[in-house]
């Protein structure tokens, strides 16, 4: 079954190149059709492939070399896909959640003109995801890496017609390459100094004595990856890009920051955990930023009125935690965080594209409340997803977290007590959101409240499915303090393991749970009680500075881009236009100076001419006479 691996990718390419070829003609529901079916082709695929790596008769990785892509003097580098416990995990992530964000976008998305074209975007952006993490080595990520970094522009600015969507779909854009040099300036060191881009020759050469390769080198490439995964996975300072996303389509926010884009950044240093391993340095770093990242993230979630702002800044705030695990060595943790985040921020997402479908596409939850009654499906599986990321037990988003948090507490108390503190205002902001979203009074407008109503099953059916997800997903992960043999990191432990953990004694943690329960339950209680009677005044002090986002925005625009603007208009005017502009014009006109003066010459007088030739004929006389050599 492994060797069908390339039928995954080859899916939702036959279904984007139908659809985009042919988007003007075909009818919308076809065009769905062909996209979904294509997405759950690579998911049935996808599957037997999991269960072919989860019997005992596997023997991987298993490498399938369909081409050799690059082959130059002794550079050889094969289109080439990587089957092992990491690489089928992630697909069933990417193909299942996807399958689900299809169906659902079906629903969404029929009254749109352009569906076709969104699901031959669609197509195209799951195709590049599942290049990604099917290559084989660092080039073929690469090429699905910047293939989701264009699909993302696509997706973002679908509604191209929009001003201010298309700018956050170029800002995506460019956030996201300033990250991608970072990981190309990465694979380059690695090709220069082991003459391989393939993870297995790669690996295997690290420390080798074949190999003379300085140290530092290792900090330095493990630094370049790391700014790549900064940009593609929203850490700082290459975060703001994706709270702008929310421009595109909702489906497309739950595809980019759930199951997709967004997790390539930790699906990179996880796959090159043997990398990370043999350069704490810059693991300390990646701990340090992710940390920051996601209490950055989470103070601003907190006075975000639009509803898929909170869900935007909650993903940043969560990727900050997968960074901080990796920081700290719980390489096989970030990616358990990875799946359970994957679905229960789908859940969240389409659960918020249900409410704005019901709201005639307002988004802003000062003008919705009470829609639990009007919306019950969409009320309950939003419940559920937020019970989940704020850590409740028995969720899939509490084993995950609390696995995370136990290791940073063998890490280190301090970022423990960090942690702790971000996850307070995860409980919090959540909840936030979903009291004032669905209960107390309606408070829009009178013909919003008339057409309130549950979404079609298309949408409410793939939200059912996440919920319960969202449920059990996290079973699969028992902390040893409730089963000693945990599934996941059984299953990855070929190809990813924890490095420099330590194991906790059972009594403290049931303590760290104990801790992290209490303060999410608490921070629920206060979520309520504040927003019980909620008031919407004008935020005044730190709120205010917090509602526009710490400023960030304002401040690289006038540290980066107002400069930037600035030297340019400086080079147009004096080195363009002055200087190459007027070599070039200069010699042009001098041509045209001297072709004018010379024109004088051809008076049309024949007495003038022989004149001219007696001349020329002394001056070639002169020459030869007096031997001019």
């Amino acid at each position: 079954m492994a060797n069908l691996v390339y039928l995954i990718p080859l899916f939702p390419l036959i279904g984007f190149l139908i659809n985009g070829i042919f988007w003007k003609k075909m009818p919308k529901s076809l065009g769905g059709m062909i996209g979904t079916v294509a997405i759950l082709a690579s998911f049935i695929v996808s599957l037997g492939i999991f269960f072919e790596v989860k019997s005992t008769n596997f023997h991987g990785p298993l490498v399938v070399t369909l081409f050799d892509f690059i082959s130059s003097g002794n550079m050889h580098i094969p289109f080439a896909f990587q089957v092992d416990a990491l690489s089928s995990l992630f697909l069933l992530i990417i193909t299942g959640v996807g399958f689900l964000i299809h169906v659902y976008s079906t629903s969404y998305m029929h009254h749109d003109e352009g569906m076709v074209k969104y699901f031959a975007y669609l197509n195209l952006f799951v195709f590049s995801m599942l290049l990604l993490v099917l290559g084989a080595n660092y080039l073929i990520m690469f090429i699905g890496w910047e293939g989701v970094g264009l699909c993302s522009y696509l997706l973002i600015g679908f509604w191209f017609k929009n001003r201010d969507y298309t700018n956050a779909a170029k800002k995506a854009f460019v956030m996201n390459r300033i990250g991608d040099l970072g990981f190309l300036v990465g694979m380059l060191l690695v090709l220069f100094n082991f003459g391989t881009l393939s993870y297995l020759d790669f690996f295997g050469k690290l420390n080798g004595a074949d190999v003379a390769v300085p140290s530092s080198i290792y900090n330095w490439i493990a630094l370049c990856f790391f700014i790549g995964a900064t940009g593609k996975s929203a850490q700082i300072p290459l975060y703001t890009w994706l709270p702008d996303a929310m421009a595109g389509p909702t489906p497309v926010s739950a595809l980019i920051h759930a199951a997709t884009m967004v997790t390539a950044g930790i699906y990179m240093i996880a796959r090159s955990g043997a990398l990370y391993s043999i350069t704490p340095a810059i693991l300390h770093v990646v701990a340090i930023v992710g940390l920051a990242t996601a209490i950055l993230a989470a103070t601003i979630a907190i006075f975000q009125y639009d509803i898929k702002k909170v869900l935007a800044y909650s993903t940043v705030s969560q990727l900050g935690f997968m960074f901080l695990a990796l920081g700290v060595g719980a390489y096989t943790t970030a990616v358990f965080h990875v799946m359970t985040h994957a679905f229960f921020k789908a859940l969240l997402f389409l659960g918020s594209g249900s409410v704005i479908h019901a709201m005639g596409g307002e988004q802003d939850i000062r003008k919705m409340g009470g829609l639990g009654k009007h919306m019950p499906i969409t009320r309950a599986t939003f419940l559920i997803g937020c019970l989940a990321i704020s850590g409740i037990p028995g969720l899939s988003g509490f084993f995950s977290k609390d696995e995370i948090l136990a290791n940073v507490f063998v890490h280190s108390p301090v970022l423990y007590v960090l942690g702790i503190i971000a996850a307070m205002m995860t409980a919090f902001y959540m909840f936030r959101l979903y009291f004032l979203t669905f209960n107390g009074s309606f408070r829009g407008t009178e013909e919003q409240h008339h057409h309130l109503h549950e979404s079609p099953a298309a949408m409410t059916i793939p939200l059912i499915v996440l919920a319960i997800l969202s449920i059990v997903g996290g079973y699969v992960g028992l902390p040893a303090v409730i089963s000693e043999h945990n599934a996941l990191a059984s299953f990855l432990s070929p190809v990813v393991t924890n490095f420099g953990t330590h194991h906790l004694s059972h009594g403290t943690e049931w303590a760290l749970m104990g801790v992290s329960v209490a303060v999410a339950v608490l921070m629920i209680i206060v979520a309520w009680s504040v927003n019980k009677k909620p008031n919407f005044a004008e935020n005044k002090g730190l709120a205010k500075v917090l509602e526009n986002k710490w400023y960030v925005d304002e401040l690289y625009e006038a540290i980066v881009l107002k400069p930037i603007a600035a030297l340019s208009d400086i080079l147009d005017k004096y080195v363009e236009k002055r200087g190459i502009d007027g070599v070039v014009n200069g010699v042009g006109k001098t041509v045209r100076w001297g072709g004018d003066r010379l024109r004088l010459l051809q008076s049309g007088q024949v007495g003038f001419y022989i004149f001219i030739m007696v001349i020329g004929i002394v001056l070639l006389f002169m020459i030869s006479f007096f031997g001019v050599k």
